[in-house]
């Protein structure tokens, strides 16, 4: 169900579920479990179906490229949608097919009219592999401390080329890219090049043996005297890498956390097909409350709530074309941390079976853990959603989130029942504890910003799925479930999201004296956790509607 048949930017709905559906299908037919535990077991990359994903048959690659490239123009959106159906497959052919993606982000974003016109054409013809060669042995989420040099070779005072040296680490596609963008230091700072496999200089080096995602390559990049002629230099211009880098992070965070939420639907399947089938004393597992109650629900409304959030934060990237950091932050911290604990509890659900690598939630648990990980660790994303809110909230008198609290208490009033008088009151209970913090002085204490920005992400990605209960309850005419379900997860979400609100202003200001030093009365935990009513009904609601309906499909797809 959509309210409109066109996104603002990207592909209209009903390609964008063919592409979809194709997808789905080309999984079905060619990633059946036993193949993907081979893949798993020997680390096996299966290099040429993934080239069939960007080649001809689906050209998954060309919704990255412009339209006057060659490519499909797809929006955040579309990409989005797409990464996760990926992700619910197999996570490491995904990021696979992300790596391609984020390496010819800066083609796309830094290059001159005639580089983009020269390479985005080529890979969108030639169904080309590229790889994103920046991180670092000594140099990971830290950009700006990266190591490989790029010195000019000159002549007449005319720049030719660079000759580059240096060492890439943990690079997805490292050892079979048709293409690279390396990073590098300039003399005027780091800087893109473009250098195509095969050029004398570049080597990949050793595959990583990894925890996860063993479907994927992953190996280093070895460039020893590399020489790579100046028009090869991203926007011909030295110094622009680190803003290249940047302008792309809202992009692939808001796909990585599409990969969680995939990963997370996957094991959550698996468990809820389990639960239906297993029976333990005389009655199926999925008819028990402490198993629905505490391995299932919880874990289906967090992916339901990291889902709503993803869609709205592509909405807005498509609208306004900004990169929107700290939302694509909140939201990938979000995604990949429930996502994981998803993951867990599926094995927890599956008992010794779950243990077992054939039954693959124990692959899939390995695997999203990569989420928490890659394109910044879940602690980058608290200090950025930490230290960004802090500064949003200060330098706007709190403007952000009383507009949030009254949104959401309009809401209540248009559609009640649905949690968003919880939200409200999180979000003004957050400004209350920022502000408190403020005045002790706590914004020094890493940790306090590490509180405030998992709690952000919480407050935030809530609200999304509250707007996307409403949106349900409006539009869906029907006698569906979804409204109720729907209704019911954003009850629980919220009610959890308040308590933890509570909780993490007790810890910070009782854990740091903060308290004993406020004239202004304590912190009003205690109201926040009274709105906890209601969330053993709406769990049983939900334990009887997973007995047979999919609670982990999209109702708006």
């Amino acid at each position: 169900m959509q309210t409109s048949e066109h996104s603002p930017a990207g592909l209209d709905l009903e390609t964008r579920q063919i592409i979809l559906s194709s997808v789905r299908e080309f999984g079905r037919r060619e990633f059946p479990d036993e193949t993907l535990q081979k893949f798993d077991e020997s680390s096996t990359f299966p290099q040429d179906l993934v080239r069939r994903l960007i080649g001809p048959d689906l050209g998954l690659h060309l919704l990255f490229i412009p339209e006057d490239q060659g490519g499909l123009g797809a929006g955040a959106r579309d990409i989005c949608e797409v990464c996760e159906t990926l992700a619910s497959i197999d996570l490491g052919i995904a990021t696979s097919v992300l790596a391609t993606a984020l390496g010819t982000d800066p083609i796309r974003v830094g290059g001159t009219a005639e580089q983009k016109a020269h390479w985005l054409e080529r890979i969108a013809e030639e169904g080309l592999l590229v790889a994103y060669g920046v991180t670092e042995p000594g140099a990971g989420s830290n950009v700006a401390s990266l190591k490989a040099k790029a010195e000019r070779v000159e002549r007449n005072g005319v720049i030719e080329g660079y000759r580059i040296t240096g060492t890439k680490r943990f690079i997805t596609n490292g050892g079979v890219a048709d293409l690279y963008t390396i990073l590098a230091r300039t003399p005027n700072g780091p800087s893109f090049f473009v250098v195509e496999a095969g050029t004398e200089g570049l080597t990949p080096g050793r595959e990583e043996n990894k925890h996860g995602i063993r479907a994927s390559n992953t190996a280093e990049v070895i460039l020893e005297d590399l020489y790579v002629p100046a028009d090869h230099l991203l926007g011909l211009e030295e110094g622009q890498g680190l803003l290249h880098a940047s302008r792309v992070f809202g992009y692939t965070r808001l796909m990585v956390a599409a990969f969680g939420v995939g990963a997370g639907v996957d094991a959550m399947r698996r468990a809820v097909e389990y639960a239906r089938e297993r029976v333990q004393f005389q009655t199926p597992l999925i008819t028990k409350q402490g198993y629905t109650h505490k391995l299932i629900i919880p874990h289906i409304v967090a992916l339901q709530a990291a889902r709503a959030y993803i869609q709205q934060i592509a909405e807005q990237l498509d609208r306004d074309g900004s990169d929107h950091p700290v939302e694509a932050s909140a939201a990938k911290l979000f995604a990949a941390e429930n996502a994981a604990a998803a993951a867990d509890a599926a094995v927890q659900a599956l008992g010794g079976y779950g243990y077992m690598k054939e039954y693959l939630v124990e692959k899939i648990r390995r695997d999203v853990k990569i989420t928490t990980i890659y394109e910044g660790t879940s602690e980058i994303q608290r200090e950025i959603v930490g230290r960004g809110r802090w500064k949003d909230l200060l330098a706007g008198k709190g403007k952000l989130y009383e507009d949030l609290s009254d949104e959401m208490l309009r809401l209540e009033q248009d559609h009640p029942g649905m949690g968003a008088k919880a939200v409200a009151q999180s979000a003004i209970a957050y400004l209350d504890l920022v502000r408190r913090c403020r005045k002790a002085r706590l914004g020094r204490r890493q940790h306090v910003i590490f509180e405030l920005g998992e709690l952000a992400a919480w407050i935030e990605t809530t609200a999304a799925l509250v707007r996307k209960a409403a949106r349900v309850r409006q539009h869906n005419t029907s006698a569906s479930f979804w409204p109720d379900a729907m209704a019911a997860m954003a009850r629980i979400q919220a009610s959890r999201t308040a308590a933890k609100t509570a909780l993490t202003a007790t810890d910070i200001l009782q854990g740091t004296d903060t308290e004993r030093l406020d004239k202004e009365g304590g912190f009003d935990a205690m109201g926040l956790l009274m709105v906890q009513t209601g969330t053993a009904q709406s769990l049983d609601l939900l334990a009887d509607l997973v007995r047979e309906e999919d609670l982990l499909a999209d109702p708006v797809a």
